[in-house]
Parts: C-alpha cells; sequence; structure tokens
C-alpha cells in the first residue's frame, strides 16, 4: 500500500514538475519573442527615420534645383526686356532724330514758300505798274492822234476792205477753179511719192517664242521634279511652255508680246544661271519685270530719235514704247506709229506743213493702245486724255481724236494723219484679221476673270483652251473658289463664242514666310 501511495505521489510529483518546466520553458520563449519583436520594433523605426532623412534631402536638392532654374529664368527674361528697352530706346532716339530733321525741312519750305509768295507778290505789282504806263502811253498817243485805237482799226479796216474785195473775190475764183484741176493730181503723186521714200518691212506679230538651249538635259531641267518648275514658270508669267522632242529647243506661247518677251527673258537668265526652283524663278521674274520698265522707256526714246521729236514727257516716252507690246490685227503698234509719223512727215513737207508737229501727230495717233487694257474706253478717248494731261498741241490733239473720223478735223496735219493711218494698215501682209479675232478672245476671257471680287491675276492658257484665275487666299476661301469657278463658267457661255471647250482653274495659295535676324 506504501508502495502504491509512493507511486502515485512520485506520478504527482513527475506531472507537477513536468507542468512546472512545460511553463517555464513557455515564460523563457515568450521573453525571447518579446526581446525579438522590440528588436524588429527599434529597427523599423530607425529605418524610417533614415528613409524621412533621405526624402527630406532629395526635397531639399529638388527645391534647390528648381530654385536655379527658377533664377535663371528670371535673368534670362530679365536681359530680354532690357534688350527690348534698348531696342525700344534706339527706335525712339531714331524717331526723335526723324522728327526733327522733317520739322527742319518743314521750317526751310515755310521759308522758300515765304520768298516765293514775297516775289510773286513783288512781280504782280511791277506787272500792274507796266499795264498801267502802257495804258498811259496808249492814251497819250491816242490824244496826239486824235484817234481812239478802236476808230483808227475800224477806219484802217474799212478801207482795205473796200479796196480789196473785188481784188480778192476774183483771185480766190480763179484759184478755186485751179484748185479744183490740179488737187487730185497732186494729192495722188504727194501720197505715192511719200510711200516711194518710206519703205519698211512688213513682218505680223507671232503669238510664239522659241528658245534655244544648251542641250536637251535642260528641258528636263525646266520641267522639274514632278513638273514643279514648269507650272511656277506659267502661273508666274502667265504663258505656256511648249517642251516637245525639238532638240534644244523650247516654245514660249502668248497671246500678249510684252507677257511672252517678260517670259522668255526669265528663261533665259535661268538658263544662264543654272539655278533653277520655285523661289528662283520668282526671284528672277520680278527682277525682268523691273528691267522691262527701262526696256520700254528706252525703245520709246528711240522712237522719237528715230522721228526726230523732242521736248516729250518722259512718262509719254515710256507709253511710246510699250506700243511695242501691243498690236493691231498682228501688225505691232509701235512700228505702225513710227510708219505712219514718217509719212505724214513727208506729206507735211511737200504741202508745206509743219514737219516736227506732224511726225508728233503721226507717232502719238495711236497713243491709247498703250493702255486700252488698264483703262476703260476707246484707244481714241483714251489717247486723247493722254494728248491733254501731257499738254500736247491742239492739231495733235485732234488728230488723236479724228484719225478715226469720231470728231472734225480741224487741220491738214489732222487729214495727214488719218490719209497716213490707212496707208499704213492697208500696205499687204500688214495685218491679219484672224490674229486679231483671237487675242480679242483671250483678252476677254482674261478681263471676265478679273471682273470678279478677290481676283488677284488672271491668265488665259493652252491657246484660249484653259483660263487660270489667281485669288488673293484673305479674301477669298475654298468654298469661295468653287463659287468663282461656277460663276466664271456661267459667263464665258453667256457672253463669249468660242471653238470647243474651255477649262476653268481657280488657284489659292497661302503662303507663310518669316525672316530670321
Amino acid at each position: 500500500m506504501e508502495q502504491f501511495l509512493w507511486t502515485i505521489l512520485t506520478l504527482i510529483l513527475g506531472i507537477v514538475g513536468g507542468i512546472g518546466l512545460t511553463t517555464l520553458v513557455a515564460f523563457i520563449k515568450g521573453t525571447n519573442l518579446a526581446k525579438k519583436a522590440d528588436k524588429l520594433i527599434e529597427e523599423a523605426k530607425k529605418e524610417a527615420e533614415k528613409q524621412k532623412r533621405d526624402r527630406l534631402l532629395e526635397m531639399k536638392e529638388e527645391s534647390y534645383k528648381l530654385k536655379q532654374e527658377t533664377e535663371k529664368e528670371i535673368r534670362e527674361k530679365k536681359e530680354e526686356i532690357k534688350a527690348n528697352e534698348n531696342r525700344l530706346l534706339q527706335r525712339e532716339t531714331s524717331l526723335d532724330k526723324r522728327d526733327e530733321i522733317l520739322q527742319k525741312r518743314e521750317i526751310s519750305v515755310n521759308e522758300k514758300e515765304n520768298n516765293l509768295l514775297a516775289k510773286q507778290k513783288e512781280l504782280q505789282s511791277k506787272d500792274e505798274k507796266m499795264e498801267e504806263l502802257l495804258k498811259e502811253e496808249m492814251r497819250s498817243l491816242e490824244n496826239i492822234a486824235k484817234f481812239s485805237k478802236e476808230k483808227a482799226r475800224e477806219l484802217i479796216l474799212k478801207r482795205c476792205e473796200e479796196e480789196m474785195t473785188k481784188e480778192l473775190a476774183t483771185y480766190v475764183k480763179e484759184r478755186e477753179q485751179e484748185a479744183k484741176l490740179q488737187a487730185s493730181e497732186i494729192a495722188k503723186n504727194i501720197i505715192v511719192e511719200s510711200m516711194q521714200r518710206y519703205a519698211d518691212d512688213v513682218a505680223t506679230e507671232q503669238t510664239v517664242s522659241a528658245i534655244n538651249l544648251p542641250n536637251d538635259e535642260m528641258k528636263g531641267r525646266l520641267i522639274g521634279r514632278e513638273g514643279r518648275n514648269i507650272r511656277t514658270i506659267e502661273a508666274v508669267t502667265g504663258v505656256d511652255l511648249i517642251i516637245d522632242d525639238t532638240p534644244e529647243t523650247i516654245v514660249v506661247s502668248s497671246f500678249d508680246p510684252l507677257r511672252r518677251e517678260i517670259a522668255k527673258i526669265t528663261i533665259e537668265t535661268l538658263i544662264k544661271d543654272g539655278r533653277i526652283h520655285p523661289s528662283r524663278i520668282e526671284e528672277i521674274y520680278d527682277r525682268v519685270c523691273k528691267d522691262m520698265n527701262t526696256k520700254i522707256t528706252e525703245l520709246g526714246s528711240e522712237a522719237c530719235y528715230e522721228l526726230g521729236i523732242t521736248k516729250v514727257d518722259p512718262e509719254l516716252v515710256n507709253l511710246i514704247g510699250k506700243l511695242a507690246f501691243r498690236t493691231s490685227y498682228g501688225q505691232n503698234a509701235l512700228k505702225h506709229s513710227k510708219e505712219v509719223g514718217e509719212l505724214c512727215g513727208l506729206m507735211a513737207a511737200e504741202l508745206g506743213q509743219n514737219v516736227a508737229l506732224a511726225k508728233r501727230a503721226g507717232l502719238l495717233h495711236d497713243i491709247g493702245k498703250s493702255i486700252d487694257y488698264e483703262v476703260e474706253g476707246s484707244h481714241v478717248e483714251i489717247g486723247l486724255d493722254i494728248a491733254k494731261r501731257y499738254k500736247e498741241d491742239e492739231i495733235v490733239q485732234n488728230a488723236i481724236a479724228s484719225h478715226h473720223q469720231d470728231a472734225e478735223q480741224t487741220s491738214i496735219i489732222s487729214v495727214l494723219v488719218q490719209v497716213a493711218d490707212t496707208l499704213s494698215a492697208a500696205r499687204p501682209g500688214a495685218r491679219n484679221d484672224s490674229l486679231d479675232n483671237y487675242i480679242k478672245r483671250l483678252e476677254q476671257l482674261e478681263s471676265l476673270g478679273n471682273s470678279f471680287e478677290g481676283v488677284e491675276k488672271t491668265y488665259a492658257m493652252q491657246a484660249g483652251r484653259e483660263v487660270r484665275i489667281m485669288v488673293k487666299p484673305e479674301q477669298v476661301d475654298d468654298v469661295l473658289a468653287y463659287k468663282i469657278a461656277r460663276d466664271m463658267k456661267e459667263k464665258i457661255e453667256s457672253e463669249m463664242q468660242y471653238p470647243g471647250t474651255i477649262k476653268v482653274l481657280v488657284i489659292r495659295e497661302t503662303r507663310a514666310q518669316e525672316e530670321a535676324k
């Protein structure tokens, strides 16, 4: 029994010892885990602190960099503002100088004007004194002769009239009879002799010009990539370029001789220069247009020199030169005018008239044709306005107004101009009716295109089978461009007569351009 109790006691002690031991082990493990947890928490705090410091440093660096960039931009803006202020100051200084110069000029002009007014008053007073002296002299002469000026004149005229009436009547009657017998024969002789003494080649104007090329490779360069060069040349100059299989030759076609000549010189200049591209084409074209004005003035001066005409206004000389690029029924207007001037001079010499005045009237009789495509009205009306503007002699004005019998002829020279105009036009081969009708049709096409609002230029192309209308992009948008094309088509169909069909092409081009300085 005791042994059983010891066994039970031992068992209880073993259980209690096991429980205590287990509790002790669990307590030791809990203590270790708490220490580890505290250690991890402490390490996490340290890591968080470290990351916080690193983040603050990064933010400070970024803030510093941003501050530097901002300060740099501010400095640049300040420098730019300062430069603008300097430029404005310079401009203000230059404007002040100009203003000062203008004020000085104004003062000098006012002084000159005052001097002129003073001289004018002085001259007027002198004229008044002269008139008074002349009147006093006339009164003293009348007192001495005991006759007034009017009575003396009437008496002398009456006596002369009584004595000469019968003699004049007899003389006039005899001369009239002789003149009737001789006038027709003399007139024929004068005209025939004038025509024999004046001889000139007859050549009608053509609508094409040929240009020789150094080689066939130049054709390809003129055409350009995808035809851009040839399109630019045709658009800028308003002519047709005919490039076919003819070796080393291209043809420029246009009904307007001035436009054709400008295009020919432009292309020849491009060939010599070697640089052929759209911008260069436009540059050469603008330069040739300026040079052509000088050439026109030279042609007018040559015409005046050949006919011996002097004291011609420079602007009128320029208008005379423009006649070289106008035609009438295929006849060159300047050659026709010079021919009329020569014939008028020869016939005036035979009749004892003023030869220089006759030549002047003959040369200027068609001057209105030089700008009849720019100004409304017939060339007779325009020519008469030009003659009045440049204060030409009344005989010249009457010759211009009456050479197509639109006005009464008041002088022999006016009759001579009409005769010479008819002779020049009637020479065999001088004029070509079909060519003139063709040119008028093309001019009508261009005038119809220019009648629309917003149109800059109109060119009749392809012998009148195509019309190209260049519009101003700031005034005409894409929708309005289509409307202009449709309205142009309807105008052509209603107002013109033409063979075949006419293609209407409206071109609207916008260019943006800046200049780096």
